[in-house]
């Protein structure tokens, strides 16, 4: 782990006079540039949509914009939940846009996505916690776009397994759901969430024939056998994919990063998550849920 002290870490003045941790040299990403990244902008922007690319802050949006691909957030861009990570907005949401899962799927056949990757806000407003509206988008996915793979990157619907069920009868191809962090700091972490439910919904999900994903952020300060624990929790929930990346602070607001993790030992936890019979583990400083998603196919 790469500790964040005053002797490791050089600090630095912002315009404001506040104090600044630099990052480490394995963070840094570079400008999104290029007519890709361009395209996949514009048809953001043309079409209304709402990308976790840009609702996250996530450090690899220029990498997969200029590769063509983005993230799409249906159900709005306001979370019921205020988990201590996430950057999206929390507040009273709109009612869902009978019009969204038409948007997605164009701008998805324009765009000419292999493998697309569909997250949401968590809607607990909704008595069917958006399942319906997710059903109604990845269906007009294959309608238009039949060609196109679908791995959708899930709440927990609050353990309503009614509302999961829809999930498993449209069978998207890959089904994800992260459980973020170690069962100590779930509390912290994800506020509304519980990281036993969340196994539940991912052995459901994996009992429905699904093939299952799930993500952990590293930075928080779990402990190294409190991940080791996590993943094999996972593994006993029959998940296939893990994903392991570095927490970021997306602003003041939020949790503060505790360590910056060294690339050594991601490549440890890749290991050791193979070793476990993960079928395949990303596990990197700026690895995400849907970073590389189509290798995960």
């Amino acid at each position: 782990m790469y500790k964040i002290t005053e002797e490791q870490i050089r600090q630095k003045h912002n315009p404001d006079g506040e104090f600044t941790r630099e990052k480490p040299k394995w963070l840094r990403v570079k400008l999104p540039v290029g007519e890709n990244y361009k395209k996949v902008r514009s048809v953001v922007e043309e079409h209304k949509l709402h990308t976790i690319c840009e609702s996250g802050h996530c450090p690899n949006m220029g990498e997969c914009w200029g590769a063509g691909t983005a993230t799409f957030m249906i159900l709005g861009n306001i979370c019921t939940r205020s988990c201590g990570f996430c950057s999206v907005a929390t507040g009273r949401p709109l009612p869902p846009d009978p019009k969204e899962p038409l948007r997605v799927a164009s701008s998805v056949k324009l765009m000419g996505v292999k493998h697309c990757v569909i997250t949401s806000v968590d809607r607990d407003d909704l008595e069917d916690g958006g399942s319906i509206h997710w059903v109604e988008t990845i269906n007009m996915v294959r309608k238009i776009s039949p060609q196109t793979t679908l791995e959708t990157l899930i709440p927990d619907f609050a353990g309503r397994w009614d509302n999961l069920q829809r999930i498993i009868d449209v069978a998207p191809e890959v089904v994800s759901h992260n459980i973020e962090t170690v069962r100590r700091l779930t509390k912290k972490v994800r506020v509304q969430a519980r990281f036993d439910r969340s196994l539940k919904a991912l052995k459901r999900l994996k009992d429905g024939g699904m093939k299952t994903k799930s993500g952990i952020m590293l930075g928080l300060g779990e402990r190294h056998e409190e991940i080791v624990e996590a993943m094999e929790d996972l593994r006993n929930a029959d998940v296939d994919i893990l994903t392991i990346g570095q927490y970021l602070q997306p602003t003041k607001a939020h949790l503060p990063v505790k360590e910056f993790v060294k690339p050594e030992e991601f490549e440890n936890l890749r290991n050791i998550g193979l070793s476990m019979g993960f079928k395949f583990v990303e596990s990197g400083a700026l690895v995400r849920s849907s970073y590389h998603a189509e290798k995960h196919l």
